[in-house]
């Protein structure tokens, strides 16, 4: 098979990693996991009887992204909405443990979304949420977006993560991106269903196949693509990286066909956070210089060690060459050789 960046392009990348700096606009969540043991049913209610023997706390959502962003070395500023509550101020000081800039989060009147797990023998029993997501009010979206203009200054890349929670309105995503366009730095997409079609001038636009076709009402036919430019047209966006589970990504830009990039995953332990992590990876090689291409191939390799942890946590620059060792080596033992190319394309 053809890999379309050698590893000395690939430690180049990485290596300048440390000198972007990545907007992070979106849905900052603080993810909650209770463990323990069940050794007996309620008498009060027929449900088990969880022991909590352990507490962690992790960032989710737009934090999570951050968390990846700052694993990698990169600079990272997180715009998003926090309540003046005890999650807020636990999101804060954990962003500010990795080194993320926490001055452009927003408080504001409401709780700062909380989603707690509670899990048995690592088996999950139940999860709740504690969030509000209807949209901003109008006086709140004007302090996102001085915070997302302020953060802008010197950035390399914007990130606009989306869960739905009220932050990313119309308002927010245009003119976020327009600030982006005007600065000339690449713009990364992960959408949801309520504004999917609001990221007209995007760069790089990353659904899962599940959210494309339950946008366009259709299925994609990725074996005859004749009409995903008619989409990506639609969308308004540069280019359309479409996840596909174990079946890895494909990448559509423009009329020719979709790039694919197969999994690279050896296990599959848990596929939170696995979204968050390829979001990451992309902002920041875009804004090293990478390739739409080459910067899927890395995002698809970070996203490949994710899977095999537990949970949402990131990824480091060491263990993306590792997995790209790995992969290499396996694909030229079992065809006997890899085909390295390096895109004529550069930025």
């Amino acid at each position: 098979m053809s890999v379309p960046l050698s590893r000395a392009r690939l430690e180049a990348l990485l290596a300048a990693a440390p000198a972007q700096r990545v907007v992070i606009v979106g849905d900052a969540m603080l993810d909650v996991y209770l463990r323990g043991d069940v050794e007996r049913i309620s008498p009060e209610a027929p449900v088990p009887v969880v022991r909590v023997r352990e507490r962690k706390d992790a960032l989710g959502g737009a934090a999570n992204v951050a968390q990846n962003v700052a694993a990698l070395g990169a600079g990272c500023a997180l715009v998003a909405a926090v309540g003046d509550d005890v999650a807020g101020t636990r999101l804060r000081g954990m962003l500010g443990a990795i080194g993320a800039d926490t001055e452009a989060l927003v408080q504001v009147g409401r709780p700062t979304t909380t989603k707690t797990r509670v899990l048995a023998r690592a088996q999950q029993v139940v999860r709740f949420d504690e969030e509000d997501d209807a949209d901003l009010d109008d006086a709140d979206v004007a302090r996102v977006l001085d915070a997302v203009r302020a953060a802008l200054e010197g950035a390399t890349a914007l990130v606009l993560e989306d869960y739905n929670k009220g932050v990313l309105v119309p308002g927010v995503i245009g003119e976020a991106i327009a600030m982006a366009r005007a600065a000339g730095i690449p713009v990364v997409v992960d959408p949801k269903f309520r504004n999917f079609f609001a990221f007209r001038g995007a760069t790089v636009f990353k659904p899962n196949r599940r959210e494309l076709e339950a946008a366009l009402g259709a299925a994609v036919d990725l074996a005859h693509p004749e009409a995903l430019p008619a989409t990506l047209q639609r969308l308004g966006v540069e280019h359309l990286l479409l996840t596909l589970g174990e079946h890895g990504m494909a990448l559509l830009s423009g009329a020719g066909e979709p790039f694919r990039v197969p999994t690279t995953a050896r296990e599959v332990y848990d596929v939170v956070g696995a979204g968050d992590t390829v979001t990451a990876f992309l902002a920041v090689m875009l804004g090293a210089g990478a390739t739409p291409q080459e910067a899927a191939v890395v995002a698809n390799f970070a996203a490949g060690v994710e899977v095999g942890k537990l949970g949402a946590q990131s990824v480091s620059a060491a263990e993306v060459l590792e997995a790209y060792d790995l992969f290499t080596a396996h694909e030229a033992a079992a065809t006997g050789g890899v085909t390295l190319v390096e895109p004529a394309l550069t930025k």
